[in-house]
């Protein structure tokens, strides 16, 4: 039976941050994720995981300036020393969270250098990026990206994704899955997600179009589900999606394993 947590950056935004743990929590939910937690200090984050029984399943590096479209560091030539300062501080929040993963975003391919360029830097970036993380038995996961909603993102496709971890050659390097966005760039859920099984260590969920709840568009959520079960995995299923309506009005697609 899939273990799913709440995206708390895509859900429950009718309440302040804070509050979308309490709220999660109420839902259902066990553990959760979100994009950043930069913002907030670790003893509130700390003291809402803790009050509500969550898990911190899950989030982000940071992603350089986020205002100015940079969605990432790991591929950019000249960044290694700020890429390595973001690998220092979230392991700090991991730890003070308890937190066994978290995501290195590639970043958006920067105009007038070689791809060859890109792929050496973001190798060196993520060989220096799991030796750290392993040292605090915490792995760190990529993630390919839709072109559609995110044009020039470095990581776009699963072989691609597989391609790199094999480069970097460390076995605390993963594949974060997100459904949502493979669907969009190559289809063939099933038999890429059963493949692929013993690299990945972290799904995301949305249905196509929209990125709203599972139920809303084409993705036939309840088969993969099932499968993900007769493949044996027991990792966590992230929900990153944009709720049509409310948030606890659009939770009826899990009714049958929320809270168990």
């Amino acid at each position: 039976m899939p273990r799913f947590n709440a995206n708390l950056s895509m859900m429950f935004h009718e309440h302040d941050f804070l509050d979308r743990f309490e709220a999660a929590a109420d839902a259902g939910f066990k553990g959760v994720e979100f994009l950043f937690p930069y913002a907030y200090s670790l003893s509130d984050l700390k003291e809402a995981l803790d009050g509500n029984q969550l898990t911190q399943v899950l989030f982000n590096l940071p992603p350089g300036d986020w205002e100015k479209g940079e969605r990432g560091m790991s591929c950019l030539p000249g960044r290694q020393n700020e890429f390595r300062e973001s690998v220092e501080l979230a392991l700090e929040y991991a730890n003070g969270l308890g937190c066994k993963q978290i995501h290195a975003m590639a970043g958006i391919k920067p105009e007038g250098i070689a791809q060859e360029v890109l792929l050496e830097t973001y190798i060196e970036n993520l060989h220096y990026a799991t030796q750290l993380c392993e040292q605090h038995d915490i792995r760190l996961l990529i993630e390919a990206i839709n072109s559609r909603d995110m044009p020039g993102y470095f990581l776009n496709k699963s072989a691609q994704a597989i391609s790199v971890i094999e480069k970097v050659s460390s076995s605390n390097l993963w594949f974060q899955y997100d459904i949502y966005h493979m669907q969009i760039m190559e289809g063939d859920l099933s038999p890429t997600i059963t493949e692929l099984l013993p690299r990945i260590a972290h799904f995301q969920i949305a249905d196509t179009p929209g990125r709203h709840e599972p139920g809303t568009g084409e993705i036939n959520y309840p088969y993969l589900f099932s499968r993900l079960d007769e493949l044996g995995y027991e990792g966590w299923v992230g929900c990153e999606y944009r709720p049509i309506t409310g948030t606890l009005e659009g939770l009826s697609w899990a009714s049958g394993w929320l809270g168990r």
